[in-house]
């Protein structure tokens, strides 16, 4: 999944939650659920999630929501062997971004 967010420092919920096609509630429960994800809080308590949270949720999206990983399982894959499954979505993402870069050029001519 290629998320197109603008390179920005800080990111709302809302932002977060279209660009996965998931619910803001989703994204608090993540939050709660892992310790990898620890967006900012303004004075508000409005949540702002920074480049490195973006790619935490990624991982976590695609452990859960693409590979059908429990929640549990998960959190262990996370904690056995985090720097393979770093180094995984981010070989992930570039193909993506490759991927997304084809296409356009296809649909250009």
């Amino acid at each position: 999944m290629h998320i197109d967010l603008p390179e920005k420092r800080y990111y709302k919920i809302g932002e977060v939650a279209k660009a996965f096609s998931v619910n803001t509630s989703l994204i608090r429960f993540w939050e709660k659920e892992f310790v990898i994800i620890k967006p900012k809080k303004n004075a508000k308590g409005n949540r702002l999630f920074t480049q490195e949270d973006i790619v935490n949720f990624k991982i976590i999206f695609n452990l859960v929501k693409e590979r059908g990983f429990t929640l549990e399982g998960a959190k262990q894959k996370l904690k056995k062997n985090p720097d393979n499954i770093f180094d995984n979505q981010e070989i992930i993402s570039r193909l993506e971004a490759v991927k997304a870069e084809l296409q356009k050029i296809k649909n250009s001519l």
